[in-house]
């Protein structure tokens, strides 16, 4: 399955389970009136407008739209702080690259390395490398971690702007 596909599907179902299952709870069938089901159609089209948007060229958007739906999908009285796993799915590695870590400007190894989808060893010899960046409690900025997905995948334009 392509990138766009996959995170397509990713939101449909983390949006489908988190909003619109909700929805179906609280109301009775016949109070919605068919809104559900005219819901999910939409949503449907949504996601895919929304994978486009966050794995488009327009990194404003992308970075809004990745922090919009951190904030809806996952709502907390503290800061946004998912299992790393979480970083290795469709919509964490795009919410990675596009608005880095949305509660933090900096992350510990272990969390740079989920965001990154390598080992810790491997955060190590990117900051030896000069590759990432540490601060002086010698936790990894999420902007450098931004900027190397960036690189990665040939998203010049965030990677230029972090060195800016």
């Amino acid at each position: 399955m392509d990138e766009r596909r996959a995170l397509a599907e990713d939101l449909r179902r983390i949006i489908g389970s988190r909003v619109l299952d909700a929805l179906d709870i609280l109301f009775d069938p016949d109070e919605l009136s068919g809104a559900g089901q005219r819901l999910r159609e939409l949503l449907e089209v949504k996601s895919r407008i929304w994978a486009d948007v966050l794995l488009g060229e327009d990194d404003r958007s992308a970075a809004f739209l990745a922090i919009r739906l951190v904030s809806v999908l996952y709502p907390s009285d503290g800061p946004f702080d998912p299992p790393a796993a979480w970083w290795g799915t469709p919509l964490g590695g795009a919410v990675a690259r596009r608005a880095g870590h949305p509660a933090a400007t900096t992350v510990p190894v272990s969390v740079a390395a989920a965001m990154l989808g390598i080992t810790r060893q491997g955060v190590h010899d990117l900051v030896r490398r000069r590759k990432l960046d540490r601060d002086p409690d010698g936790a990894i900025t999420t902007s450098s971690i931004q900027a190397r997905l960036s690189r990665s995948r040939g998203d010049q334009s965030v990677a230029d702007t972090r060195r800016r």
